[in-house]
């Protein structure tokens, strides 16, 4: 996410207030049309505030589809779905030249990938060169197709969901493809009053895809982001997120812990969430919130912990309990 153009500063930044504000609008759509907790929602607009991508993990039936296309809908950007499959081709994602018999010449044709939210779904289910596609657009915002190199959409965001139960002809993403995603989530379960909801949603058949109202655009997200540059990080929440990262690479169970990508994703995820809470600040209990969904998924495990089923949100919980928490005033935060 550290590799977007830094031209997004140019931009004009908005208040942490209308920041705040504004997220709790586009939250308050997606609330309208998908069964899920605050929280999750707060993890959708952390990511895109933080110019980062999104993978949701979760079993079928969710609901990880549409909150994908509801949030486009919500944020007033465009929106793409790719469906990943075995037999899937780089150029089905990046687009591809085609010949124009008017004037003889070859045209680029873009793929479904230019678009300012792209869905990618069931993305274990590409193979590796596929996926190595996708990895260049999601860090370098672009393509290259035929040695030349095409822009994608500013803002660019990839929602990625993958199903945790099947294994048989699925492909494990690449570490550095893993690294990509500012945040790692799910929706689950949403509870016996959820359900009932979404029986309710079902009766009425006109409701059964409910349609949400667009509260930004293009424009205004690329400013919340700018908001989120302004946010103030005093040296020992610095520290904090630094030694929780040093923590996971001394991990017996851990061979690779976070990397330095990680650690600068929970920096701008942390600001990020200052943002939406309303705050010009980060706090140690925005980087507690924030320290599994963007740490857990870069932790690569050793073999005999893989085997014995560690979680890697259990390696993050552990470094949250073995590391101080630095304690602040709210005039030092503001500082």
């Amino acid at each position: 996410m550290q590799d977007e153009p830094a031209d997004i500063e140019e931009l004009t930044p908005l208040s942490v207030e209308d920041g705040a504000a504004l997220t709790a609008e586009v939250i308050e759509q997606l609330r309208e049309a998908v069964v899920a907790d605050r929280e999750f929602f707060e993890l959708l607009l952390t990511g895109i505030l933080a110019r980062g991508h999104i993978q949701l993990e979760d079993v079928p039936g969710t609901g990880k589809t549409v909150a994908a296309r509801t949030l486009a809908g919500a944020l007033g950007v465009s929106f793409s779905r790719i469906q990943f499959t075995p037999d899937l081709l780089p150029a089905d994602i990046t687009g591809s030249y085609v010949y124009n018999e008017g004037d003889s010449s070859f045209e680029f044709q873009p793929g479904p990938v230019f678009a300012n939210v792209v869905l990618a779904d069931e993305i274990n289910r590409a193979p590796p060169k596929t996926q190595a596609a996708l990895l260049e657009a999601m860090g370098e915002r672009q393509v290259s197709t035929d040695g030349t190199t095409h822009p994608l959409p500013k803002p660019f965001f990839v929602v990625a969901t993958q199903n945790p139960i099947e294994q048989e002809g699925t492909f494990e993403l690449p570490e550095a493809q893993r690294d990509r995603f500012a945040v790692k989530t799910s929706l689950g379960y949403p509870g016996h009053d959820g359900e009932i909801e979404l029986l309710d949603r079902r009766e009425d058949r006109r409701s059964q895809l409910p349609s949400v109202d667009a509260v930004t655009d293009p424009q205004t997200v690329r400013r919340l982001q700018v908001t989120a540059e302004e946010i103030a990080v005093d040296d020992v929440i610095k520290e904090y997120v630094v030694d929780l990262a040093t923590c996971t690479r001394r991990d017996s169970r851990v061979d690779v812990g976070v990397s330095p990508r990680g650690v600068q994703a929970l920096f701008e995820a942390a600001r990020a969430l200052a943002v939406i809470r309303g705050r010009g600040y980060v706090t140690p209990d925005d980087v507690k919130r924030l320290a599994r969904p963007v740490y857990a998924h870069r932790v690569v495990l050793t073999t005999d912990a893989s085997i014995r089923s560690v979680d890697r949100r259990t390696v993050v919980g552990d470094a949250l309990g073995s590391t101080t928490v630095p304690g602040m005033d709210e005039e030092t935060a503001a500082r």
